[in-house]
């Protein structure tokens, strides 16, 4: 886990823990005490990015997964437990044969170093993909974040428009019955609160949504969240990240073209077993001796071995080629596909964030500053106060557009640091080097 950790501080700034077992009620009592000190002021991208790595039920079963790959190792540095044989004849007449004998693994016994070296390979890779899944679930944690936050303000400016367009509404209606408003306007002002209070609805729904995908990253249960989310947005950084050796820093940080590399070299490893042990697969040597009835007792050994008699081996050998030039090209495309991503997202992160400050700069104040032109002249009775609710409709538009500019801008950054950092499928990449090891466990498995 030291490894590991090391692994995930350097990609999300974050440690990595393995949860205690549910038994040790202190280390328990301490975990779910760190949770609500984190939760008991409003989150952070970074503090919940925390509470995932230490109570996301599904990033603590990736992470047993490091458990079976070290007893897998374990495993592989033994011997086969020896077999013993044991005989017993009866003549006819009297007397007996009697045949006793003890058999050890040599084949076994031999191939252990290879055997041994195959596994500490996916022992290494089951600590990149343990840390592969949480760069993964920072990932998802922080986009469910911003998510959040942006539909929560969302949801916070609509309920104010709504009750402009409520009030909007209201006058028409009661300047109608007094004669000082037509029909068509009236409904017209009905038709726009109609449509705020369908916006909000959705607005609200969307909160929750976004809420609860959250609370589900976060490992939480609903009777014990006491969520608390910022009312905006974090604001833009002064200046965007420079793309200047974006995709180099991908190529050496990114767990799946790691864990890629890995599989290969496991993968060619593998394929030097089955050529080993192409012609000879099974080789057991044993102490044997035999007694009969008036007779003195003989000793001696017996070597047992797999005649290649209809099985030379050859489709083993091809399989393991294959697996082997399976998983070489795959690392490739893996390096190919990350660097392609790393520009990709550098391009998604700018654009977002010159939109996000061009709404900022440009957009919201112009809107503003017609909205302030429009109240005076509101003042100066040049304007009726249903030209100032045709303008809120207007601002509604353009604080929206405001919102989810800046929502997607840290959706971007989060995507290009996932690009840089990130694990690609942690499952998938090193399908080729199990499926070559296991092909020889199969045939050692005599």
């Amino acid at each position: 886990m030291t490894e590991v950790s090391q692994m995930t501080q350097q990609r999300i700034g974050q440690p990595l823990e393995r949860a205690n077992n549910t038994k040790d009620a202190q280390a328990e009592s301490r975990r779910s005490e760190q949770v609500r000190q984190l939760l008991a002021q409003p989150l952070t991208a970074d503090d919940a990015v925390r509470i995932a790595l230490l109570n996301n039920p599904a990033l603590q079963a990736d992470l047993a997964e490091l458990g079976v790959a070290e007893a897998d190792l374990v495993q592989a540095g033994r011997l086969r437990n020896p077999g013993i044989s044991f005989g017993r004849l009866e003549r006819t007449g009297g007397g007996a044969e009697i045949e006793r004998g003890i058999m050890f693994d040599l084949a076994g016994l031999l191939t252990m170093p290879m055997r041994t070296q195959i596994e500490r390979g996916r022992f290494e890779q089951a600590r990149v993909r343990a840390a592969a899944s949480a760069v993964t679930l920072a990932a998802d944690v922080r986009r469910a974040y911003f998510s959040a936050v942006a539909a929560r303000q969302t949801a916070q400016f609509m309920a104010r428009a709504q009750q402009a367009a409520e009030a909007g509404a209201e006058l028409a209606q009661r300047m109608q019955q007094v004669g000082n408003w037509n029909r068509l306007d009236t409904a017209r002002e009905q038709m726009f609160y109609a449509d705020a209070t369908a916006a909000l609805a959705r607005s609200q729904h969307e909160e929750r949504v976004t809420r609860e995908r959250l609370i589900r990253l976060l490992g939480l249960w609903q009777s014990d969240v006491t969520l608390s989310l910022p009312d905006t947005l974090p604001a833009l950084p002064s200046t965007p990240r420079d793309a200047i050796d974006l995709e180099k820093l991908a190529l050496e940080n990114r767990l799946d073209i790691q864990l890629a590399k890995q599989a290969t070299a496991s993968t060619a490893q593998a394929l030097g077993l089955n050529k080993t042990t192409r012609f000879i697969n099974v080789l057991d040597l044993g102490y044997r001796n035999k007694s009969e009835t008036g007779a003195p007792r003989r000793d001696g050994y017996e070597i047992s071995l797999e005649l290649p008699l209809f099985d030379w081996g050859t489709a083993r050998v091809a399989k393991a080629e294959a697996l082997y030039m399976q998983a070489l090209n795959r690392t490739a495309d893996t390096a190919i596909r990350a660097r392609s991503q790393v520009r990709e997202s550098y391009s998604a992160y700018r654009t977002n964030y010159d939109l996000s400050r061009h709404y900022r700069d440009e957009v919201v104040p112009l809107r503003k500053k017609i909205s302030e032109e429009m109240q005076l002249r509101y003042n100066g009775m040049l304007a009726s106060v249903f030209d100032l609710l045709a303008d809120a409709c207007r601002q509604i538009d353009a604080v929206n557009a405001a919102i989810n500019a800046q929502r997607d801008f840290w959706l971007a950054e989060t995507d290009l640091q996932a690009a840089i950092n990130g694990a690609g499928s942690p499952t998938d990449v090193s399908t080729n080097a199990n499926r070559a090891v296991a092909t020889n466990a199969t045939n050692n498995e005599h």
